[in-house]
């Protein structure tokens, strides 16, 4: 089911809210620049290479990305930038000011990972017939995969935040503590609950695009 189904945003709007954030994301890239702010230059100009490979993904490997597909993508990298921007009333960011903000990208980054994680997975199900996942391993193997993932985003936080306290500098990304660490998994796990609940349908075409690659690089190599 599209989302312009579930919650009534045609595609055409769907498009619209995509390119705001890239253009957002430009802008917050432009005023790094001019701030000579790192973290937000840096974090900007991953967010527009990840808001590039639906792009990619359907021009060079046909796994079709559709508007909802990339409005959700773009969401995720657009909030998790925007988190390190400096509010207007304050000189605070949201990741600082907002007390729910980091819950909510954790939470939808997660189910970009857990997505992911369940079309491969359910691709390799499907393409091949020597294994077999029955829907309850799909289930676990979701929250097992976000899980396996957000403990090591986990890690290079830690690493990167230490680093860049022991040489002096500005870091890119930061941990707050345990209590933050702890409620970053929580909503890393319901961010794969949502993609387990609701995952299989709004997937299959992407699935059924990487089954066809595979079963077609298996005959090449015959």
């Amino acid at each position: 089911m599209r989302l312009r189904d579930r919650l009534g945003i045609s595609e055409h709007r769907q498009r619209q809210l995509t390119r705001a954030m890239e253009v957002g994301l430009v802008a917050m890239f432009v005023l790094g620049l001019l701030q000579g702010n790192t973290t937000v230059i840096v974090n900007t100009l991953l967010a527009l290479a990840v808001t590039r490979l639906p792009g990619v993904l359907q021009r060079d490997y046909g796994i079709p990305m559709d508007t909802g597909l990339t409005l959700w993508i773009t969401a995720a990298v657009f909030l998790h930038a925007f988190g390190g921007v400096g509010l207007p009333w304050t000189t605070l960011s949201p990741y600082q000011s907002l007390w729910w903000y980091d819950h909510l990208t954790h939470g939808l980054s997660a189910s970009v990972v857990a997505a992911v994680g369940y079309a491969a997975a359910r691709a390799l199900d499907v393409h091949s017939g020597e294994v077999s996942f029955p829907s309850e391993f799909m289930v676990v193997f979701i929250f097992l995969f976000v899980l396996a993932f957000g403990v090591f985003w986990e890690v290079i936080e830690f690493t990167v935040s230490s680093l860049s306290a022991l040489v002096g500098s500005g870091t890119v990304l930061t941990q707050y503590g345990l209590e933050d660490t702890m409620l970053d998994l929580i909503f890393d796990t319901i961010g794969a609950a949502v993609v387990a609940i609701w995952g299989g349908a709004r997937l299959s075409g992407v699935v059924d695009a990487i089954v066809a690659r595979l079963d077609t690089g298996e005959r090449e190599t015959r």
